[in-house]
């Protein structure tokens, strides 16, 4: 683990960050970086929605090109399925010998759908947190543990500026991993669709449909399949598994010892290893890369339905009386 002692920003100094996307992780290490003493430009498109925001916030804008030109340190922050297009169309030409290129997750330069020229360097500094919480926790004083990892070091000096850089925005802070684009890639889409994303989703929506398909009121059941599961989960976040249990009931941890096997049980486990396996082959990257080139019209559908579901017009309009939470789009 690297820490703020290991990583010194001075390697910043005199340099261009040029940061490519001003989404929830573009927003988040342009500011980051900014407070941080950096020299920040954001590359957006003329028509993006985000140039106004960027602006607002009293960072520079310009166009993709023009920041990839200015950037000594280029990074990559559109969503993965824009990498190809906006590289060879925005990027590509304004990398020059020497220059950083960075990336916020591995999945383009692993799969190949950008191919760097070998006299750039090219890293990743991901942080293990939506780029929300990575702001949101600069403020604080903390920071949102990072991955680093170098693909490309062709002036010796890549593994400290991806330090620099993991310490700008926060990360040196709570800690940060070496690792490869591989391995970063590899267990982040992992985690997604298994764990964090796709497993917890799935988890929900089948525990709320078990309690209404029982006649339950749909108001307990989301109270109790989603909304406290943010309390356990916090739980889990401060004090690992065993702190959780300690915090909960007895009859709660006794639960969770003697059923928690019966939901994830050798046939979950077997469909995480194929989930895995896809991963590592290439298939689920080669299926979502088509996807994109078709227009996306599965990924579209799936998510005009999923926003149709009980669980998610039940939750929102419980959450319109909570006025603590306040929804971020």
């Amino acid at each position: 683990m690297f820490y703020d002692d290991d990583a010194d920003l001075s390697h910043l100094d005199g340099k261009t960050v040029a940061i490519i996307g001003y989404g929830s992780q573009g927003h988040a290490h342009a500011l980051n970086l900014k407070d941080s003493g950096v020299d920040v430009v954001v590359g957006l498109r003329p028509d993006s929605s985000s140039v106004a925001k960027a602006e607002e916030a009293g960072l520079e804008v310009v166009d993709p090109a023009e920041a990839a030109s200015r950037g000594d340190i280029v990074m990559m922050l559109v969503p993965d399925e824009r990498h190809h297009d906006i590289w060879e169309s925005d990027v590509a030409d304004g990398v020059a010998p020497g220059n950083l290129l960075l990336f916020g997750h591995g999945f383009s330069i692993h799969y190949g759908e950008v191919e760097p020229p070998p006299e750039v360097d090219v890293a990743l500094v991901a942080p293990k947190g939506p780029g929300h919480l990575v702001r949101r926790q600069y403020l604080e004083g903390s920071g949102v543990p990072c991955l680093i990892a170098i693909q490309q070091d062709a002036t010796g000096n890549a593994r400290d500026l991806a330090l620099a850089y993991a310490k700008g925005i926060g990360g040196t802070r709570g800690g940060v991993i070496e690792t490869s684009f591989k391995d970063e890639t590899e267990t982040d889409l992992f985690g997604e669709q298994a764990v964090l994303c796709g497993g917890a989703s799935a988890l929900v929506q089948a525990g709320y449909d078990t309690l209404v398909e029982a006649g339950y009121d749909p108001q307990m059941a989301y109270f109790e399949s989603l909304h406290e599961l943010k309390q356990i989960v916090d739980l889990m976040y401060e004090k690992g598994l065993a702190g959780m249990r300690y915090s909960v009931s007895n009859t709660a941890e006794y639960g969770d010892y003697s059923r928690g096997t019966r939901v994830i049980d050798d046939h979950v486990r077997a469909e995480m290893k194929r989930i895995l396996e896809e991963i590592q082959s290439g298939a689920f990257a080669r299926e979502w890369i088509a996807e994109n080139r078709a227009g996306q019209e599965n990924f579209l559908r799936m998510r005009a339905e999923q926003a149709k579901t009980s669980v998610e017009t039940v939750g929102q309009e419980l959450r319109s009386h909570m006025d603590w939470i306040k929804p971020d789009f």
